[in-house]
């Protein structure tokens, strides 16, 4: 009765579970955003919010203003006093007190719908993240609705639109990314009524509003922004619909944007041009970036951008910008090209260089090229856009001591060939030769061009009549030299650009070779800490610098992880941990926990982080693009090992779950067959006994061999309890053991004592090693193993013969052998032992079969590591053998 009551306290109400699983769900459910959306201020936005909250508290939802800004509007205030307010987080900046949004304090609140004002809003420094919309990110991945504000200006895409029309630059915007999922409620009011709003000084103080008047706030400039939010409004409901024609009819488009270096501002109008046109065209686009070398390269501002738009960022490494796209464009099914055209560009340029978007049109035909026009006061004549380089990157010397040596030796060879007379124009050949060892030996272009002139100024000086001049007199050495120099400076480029791929391929395979290790270290770890460990290792000798890999139990239990190096801190872990849960990178050179001493990146695999990267900060060795990307791709092999591990584990548990269950089966079946002998033999002795005076009186004899026949099938039924007992102490969620270090022979003899007490008839021999053996495991189950054992052998040997217990030992296990010289195991008997004595369709009674007995030992060795065997002897007879390993194995 105690244990059935312990199972209804441990019962969970319907109610309880109901409620368990609806704050599971929320939990899981990300919150729901909703922006009230206008063209400027003053058209009611914060109004039209706060009411609609009142609504949503009338209805019973947990209603809570985060941030509202400060109002001197009577209605707008009424509205506020109406509804719980969380206390605003208090910054000092310059001298002067900042109240921002507290988001820890809304996530520990956690209501149903939280307010939060002024969505571009660029938070005080000291804040966990630089803009405001972040604040609200966090809010909705912790499963919180979102009611929010801003106006059209603040669009991403919009910026520079919004900017040539009212010729105020906004800085303060937010992604369109952001907006994807959103509700949007336009709130709008004519023009005329917003600018008489001004007017009355509902909006501005009276000073402000003239101004605003004077600047932003005119007439055209009104109009033409509500109509692009409305036009914004507009695009954002068609998105989904024509998402959902595009899956119907498999018609789609795709969009890439090439970003110019050279010329950012042009980028950045053809970037937000082609957001505006995906988010019409409720399409996928994608910002390529082409780079000479990312190993020096940090993120760029138009990258920043593209992704802030929506785009997916791609930087690849390639000194052919125009087979690179058109690979590019090949490979990903890209439907339409974005790209910048330079309206006043010099014709002379276009001359020996043909605008790229001429090339393109040549070589991929079936692609839609659109032309952004931007008007640059670069690529004039005079004034051509270069790539600027570091003065010192470009001249060292060590390249200036390499090359004047070249040119020496290529002068002295000459020379040399000279004197023998083998022909000026092997001597050519001789000044081209060293040239090409100026361009192996040296960095850029630039050195190569100079020894590809100086070559031929010094062949000219040398060896061309007259001697020691630059006048050439001999007919014909005027072509020859110019050809010398076309030669020198085509072989030399052409040996730059060999050792700029050769360089290339090196990178990629230095990469792939690291792959390569991790993969093949991946294959021999055995649990997530080791996978871990093994990647930090390789990163960190890889960058020179730390690198931390943290996984989800570590991040768990931040304050018990060990603190050990700059990144172990526990400042560092909390903000790891925000990268975790939040599934964004976050630290350095992020607009996230912008002070820690590392960038946190989390490795994601399908919606779900498994763990996060820390790469440790350095001024003389910055993070570039290079860094990321191959981080990247690192991120993508740990990812596959990690989720490799799991299903690993994932399948012993779910083979461990098997065994368990075949295991209580075999245990079920055994009981049900010994039960049912003994208990069916007690029940018709009683009934015998009970009818005696009804019948014939059955003779004292009879009544003895029938009252013998209920104590045998008694006992019997008690050693049963007993071997039922033994099992309760295997751990159920391991199928372990407690082991300690027990006397072999003081077992056995245990053993043989509680045998001789059930069968005193019985003899056994037993044969025990000359050395003390002590072997961990538990004495009463083992005991019990060997009680079931040699009581089999008594029962079913059928002989008068004694049975043998004999114990042997090596270095590694205890064997235990227990024998009789009966007639022996059957095949099918056998067959059924190592079966798992599944199969078995006939009843076992308790008298000839093997019953629970072996099942019972089966599983007493199997929890000890052990192993069971049976079989037959040659001499006759079965004999059954268990080995206990010596050394106890480590439980997990």
């Amino acid at each position: 009765m105690k244990d059935g009551k312990k199972v209804e306290e441990e019962r969970l109400d319907p109610e309880q579970l109901l409620a368990k699983w609806k704050k599971n769900e929320q939990s899981l459910r990300s919150g729901r955003l909703k922006v009230f959306f206008g063209y400027a201020a003053g058209v009611g936005k914060t109004y039209a919010m706060l009411k609609e909250a009142h609504e949503q508290q009338e209805e019973g939802k947990n209603v809570l203003i985060g941030y509202v800004e400060p109002h001197a509007r009577p209605e707008t205030q009424a509205l506020v006093s109406g509804l719980p307010a969380l206390p605003t987080k208090k910054y000092e900046y310059k001298g002067i007190q900042i109240n921002e949004f507290d988001v820890d304090a809304a996530l520990q609140e956690k209501p149903d719908i939280i307010l939060v004002d002024e969505l571009a809003h660029t938070n005080a420094i000291g804040a966990r993240n630089r803009k405001r919309y972040q604040d609200i990110e966090e809010l909705l991945k912790a499963g919180i609705d979102v009611y929010t504000t801003v106006n059209v200006q603040h669009i991403e895409s919009l910026n520079d639109v919004v900017e040539q029309v009212t010729g105020v630059h906004i800085s303060e915007t937010v992604p369109d990314t952001f907006f994807e999922t959103s509700a949007l409620k336009v709130v709008d009011i004519e023009t005329e009524e917003l600018l008489d709003r001004l007017k009355q000084g509902k909006i501005y103080h009276s000073e402000n509003a003239r101004k605003a008047m004077a600047n932003f706030f005119t007439s055209d400039n009104l109009t033409l922004l509500r109509g692009l939010a409305i036009r914004k409004a507009s695009d954002h409901i068609n998105t989904t619909n024509q998402q959902e024609t595009q899956k119907s009819t498999g018609i789609h488009s795709k969009l890439l944007t090439v970003i110019d270096e050279k010329n950012p501002d042009m980028t950045k109008k053809c970037l937000r041009w082609t957001a505006r046109l995906a988010q019409a065209l409720g399409t996928e686009w994608i910002a390529l970036e082409i780079l000479e070398d990312t190993s020096e390269h940090a993120e760029s501002e138009n990258s920043k951008l593209a992704a802030k738009l929506g785009g997916e960022v791609v930087t690849l490494e390639s000194d052919n910008q125009r087979e690179t796209i058109v690979q590019y464009v090949k490979m990903r099914g890209v439907t339409d090209l974005v790209m910048g055209k330079i309206i006043n560009r010099s014709r002379f340029i276009r001359l020996y260089r043909p605008d790229l978007e001429d090339e393109l049109v040549a070589f991929i035909p079936d692609v839609d090229i659109h032309l952004v026009p931007y008007q640059s006061t670069k690529y004039l004549l005079n004034n051509y856009a270069t790539k600027k380089k570091n003065l010192r990157s470009i001249f060292t010397w060590k390249d200036f001591y390499m090359t004047i040596g070249l040119l020496g030796m290529a002068t002295l060879f000459s020379e040399l060939g000279s004197y023998f007379h083998i022909g000026d124009q092997n001597l050519i050949l001789i000044f081209i030769l060293f040239v090409l060892l100026v361009a192996r030996v040296t960095t850029g272009y630039l050195w190569a061009a100079l020894a590809s002139v100086a070559s031929v100024l010094m062949f000219n000086w040398f060896f061309v009549e007259p001697l020691y001049s630059l006048t050439v007199y001999k007919q014909g050495y005027p072509v020859t030299l110019i050809f010398m120099l076309l030669v020198a400076l085509l072989v030399s480029n052409l040996m730059m650009q060999i050792k700029k791929q050769a360089f290339y391929a090196m990178k990629r395979e230095h990469q792939l070779e690291i792959l390569y290790e991790l993969n093949k270290k991946y294959l021999v770890t055995h649990d997530q800490k080791e996978i871990l460990a093994t990647t930090a290792e390789y990163l960190s000798n890889m960058l020179d610098r730390e690198v931390v890999l943290y996984g989800e139990e570590e991040l768990k239990n931040p304050s018990g992880a060990p603190i050990k190096g700059p990144l172990r801190s526990l400042e560092e872990l909390a903000v790891a941990n925000w990268v975790f849960v939040n599934q964004k990178e976050a630290g350095f050179g992020t607009d996230t926990l912008m002070g820690a001493k590392a960038l946190y990146l989390p490795v994601l695999s399908n919606g779900t982080t498994l763990a996060v990267i820390g790469i440790e900060k350095s001024k003389e060795n910055p993070i570039t693009d290079e860094i990321i990307s191959f981080l990247e791709l690192i991120s993508t092999q740990l990812a596959l090992a990690i989720e490799q591990n799991n299903l690993t584990s994932e399948r012993q548990q779910i083979l461990f779950e098997n065994e368990k269950e075949r295991m209580r089966g075999n245990l079920l079946r055994a009981i049900s067959h010994d039960l049912r002998t003994p208990l069916t033999g007690i029940s018709g002795s009683v009934e015998t006994i009970l009818a005696d005076h009804e019948t014939v009186k059955l003779p004292e004899e009879t009544k003895r061999k029938l009252l013998v026949g209920i104590k045998e099938d008694a006992d019997w039924l008690i050693r049963m309890v007993e071997n039922l007992l033994s099992i309760t102490r295997i751990n159920e969620e391991t199928m372990k053991v407690a082991k300690s270090k027990e006397a072999v022979e003081e077992v056995v003899s245990t053993a043989i004592q509680r045998i001789k007490k059930s069968y005193p008839d019985s003899e056994i021999n037993v044969t025990l090693p000359d050395e003390f053996i002590m072997v961990p495991m538990d004495s009463i189950l083992i005991e019990q193993v060997l009680f079931n054992l040699m009581e089999n052998a008594i029962r079913h040997s059928n002989s008068q013969t004694p049975i043998s217990v004999m114990v042997f030992a090596t270095a590694k296990e205890v064997t235990v052998e227990v024998a009789d010289q009966g007639k022996g195991l059957t095949a099918e008997q056998l067959k059924l032992l190592f079966s798992g004595m599944t199969k078995q369709n006939t009843p076992v009674d308790s008298k000839s079969g093997m019953g629970i007995g072996l099942s019972i030992v089966k599983t007493i060795i199997m929890a000890h590591d052990g192993t069971l065997n049976a079989g037959n002897r040659p001499q006759g007879g079965a004999i059954f053998t268990f080995t206990l390993p010596l050394e106890r194995k480590e439980q997990k």
